[in-house]
């Protein structure tokens, strides 16, 4: 893919999704990092209800340990995989006291270190918390970038990430990730992408052949109904 076509790909997202964002409400970089843990299979949304509270009862690291385990699984059962979440983020908050002065580390290779922190989560706090740029590929940017050809279809996550960071500008990274995260939620849908209507039909090759199918489909019809 050239670098006019990134391009156009890129300004046509802009147009789309100007104000797109993080969806996960937060006021600060311990907050952020706990959310985009809990967020791992789960929606924004539903994170989005259960740290309304969740963020009231629990402040600092020390909030987190300092009840039972239980207490704590109660508290965010709504969310999948709550038990382990529950899990990795008292042993976050254990780590963060003990080796971090209680505070969330800045940079992406400690991140890494924490419990239930995979490069994802760390791409989303050092990009939105501290200002480094980063691309964190999630399922929607991983499906968008493939339809797109951003990237292949059987790279890994992994991949995907580095095909991106390689085609688009880096003082980019962030605010891409954001749209692109928002074209696929409300736009390039994992089972209903609104192909008949997408302005970057010209370049994405799923919406090509979903349109190419639809319009058999059609014609089948057409001719079947022709004949009674």
């Amino acid at each position: 893919m050239n670098s006019a076509t990134v391009r156009h790909i890129l300004d046509t997202m802009e147009e789309m999704f100007p104000d797109a964002h993080c969806e996960l409400n937060h006021e600060n970089a311990f907050e952020l990092t706990i959310a985009v843990l809990l967020s791992a299979q789960c929606t924004d949304a539903t994170v989005n209800k259960v740290t309304k509270d969740l963020f009231r009862k629990y402040k600092t690291p020390q909030d987190y340990i300092s009840v039972p385990i239980e207490e704590l699984e109660q508290d965010i059962r709504r969310i999948g995989l709550y038990r382990n979440k529950a899990k990795h983020i008292q042993n976050l908050c254990w780590m963060l006291i003990e080796q971090y002065d209680g505070e969330v580390p800045r940079s992406h290779e400690e991140l890494v270190k924490l419990p239930g922190v995979g490069r994802k989560t760390a791409n989303v706090v050092v990009s939105n918390a501290f200002g480094v740029p980063a691309i964190a590929v999630d399922t929607h940017v991983e499906r968008v970038s493939k339809r797109l050809g951003l990237a292949g279809w059987n790279d890994s996550v992994l991949e995907v990430e580095k095909k991106l960071m390689k085609k688009v500008p880096r003082e980019e990274w962030t605010i891409t990730h954001h749209r692109i995260i928002f074209f696929g939620r409300y736009h390039c849908k994992a089972q209903s992408p609104q192909c008949e209507i997408c302005p970057l039909l010209d370049v994405c090759r799923e919406g090509k052949k979903r349109m190419k199918t639809s319009k058999v489909r059609k014609n089948k019809e057409q001719n079947a109904n022709s004949k009674k």
